[in-house]
């Protein structure tokens, strides 16, 4: 979930003109990224190591 504040810093960064498109596909954008963040930041990432591994699995 993005802030407001979050949202106008963002804005702020939009050029002047930009369709409805462009705005929802930067913004969901924007939530992916913090998205990611969060979960880097409480740890519910894998290590590279794991995920060779699990990649490893699927393809047997």
């Amino acid at each position: 979930m993005i802030t407001k504040e979050q949202l106008y810093k963002q804005i702020e960064t939009f050029p002047d003109k930009l369709n409805i498109e462009d705005l929802i596909d930067k913004l969901l954008l924007i939530n992916k990224i913090e998205n990611r963040v969060a979960e880097s930041d409480s740890d519910k990432t894998i290590s590279e190591k794991q995920l060779d591994q699990e990649i490893e699995a699927w393809s047997k």
